[in-house]
């Protein structure tokens, strides 16, 4: 049984999501060549903590064994998400960088991502950042009352093909409140009119992750890191939602992005 948001829940789910927008935006303010991801993580934390919230990656571990070591996921490039954040790794003129924040606020999880684009980059990178954040709007869309998780998926994958690039298809996005991940599974792809049907007051997370070259990824040996296999780079973007009956509500509505 998948878990809704209730009338009296809501307040505290959407404060969950302004404290993770307003982190968000102030980690990608802070994104300038020279800056270390371990001081972008501390950033987001800092963020975070100051605005009454806890950051829920900080420590996650979905086996008891490897907690993720930070609170911001920065993943650079080929690197797809789930970046670990180190004092030698140093951002440069020209990365793209994928940020990957969660909240925890009053009971409820909240979960974001965008990915930036760092000084100057080339024009199918700019097309990159631009199609995987239209795709993401596509697919929150596509997530209404009565439609399928496979209708999201569609959308997403329909449109990132269109344009010549790929989706990752190892990772999904998901549904969020009470847990950081939960039920259902959101494929970036699929077919219209198959999977689960969307009920009003769930809460997802839709998580478009997309490659420039082959959608074929594999895990770093920290046991965090998924990078692609053919070394071209990637973006991710995720919002959190819940389908009310009448419209989509953004629970972390981006900002400065």
């Amino acid at each position: 049984m998948i878990d809704k948001i209730t009338a009296k829940q809501l307040p505290s789910f959407i404060a969950s999501g302004e404290i993770l927008a307003k982190s968000m935006a102030t980690v990608i303010d802070s994104v300038k060549p020279g800056i270390s991801t371990e001081a972008l993580d501390q950033i987001a934390e800092t963020e975070i903590r100051r605005l009454g919230g806890k950051p829920s990656f900080k420590f996650y571990s979905t086996d008891g064994e490897h907690p993720f070591p930070g609170s911001l996921c920065v993943s650079i490039n080929s690197e797809v998400v789930h970046g670990c954040p180190s004092k030698k790794k140093i951002i440069k003129n020209g990365d793209l960088v994928g940020l990957d924040l969660g909240c925890f606020y009053n009971d409820f999880y909240t979960d974001t991502a965008v990915t930036v684009g760092v000084g100057r980059i080339l024009p199918i990178e700019k097309k990159l950042i631009d199609v995987t954040k239209k795709s993401l709007a596509l697919g929150i869309s596509a997530a209404r009352p009565g439609k399928r998780i496979g209708d999201i998926g569609y959308a997403i994958q329909s449109f990132v093909e269109k344009n010549g690039f790929s989706v990752v298809k190892d990772l999904v996005g998901h549904g969020v409140g009470k847990k950081v991940h939960q039920d259902p599974s959101i494929p970036n792809f699929g077919q219209k009119n198959t999977g689960l049907t969307i009920e009003p007051n769930i809460a997802l997370a839709i998580e478009p992750m997309v490659n420039i070259g082959s959608g074929a990824v594999y895990v770093d040996c920290d046991d965090w890191t998924i990078i692609t296999r053919d070394g071209k780079k990637s973006a991710h973007f995720e919002q959190t939602i819940i389908v009310l009956p009448e419209r989509n509500l953004i629970i972390t509505p981006f900002i400065n992005v």
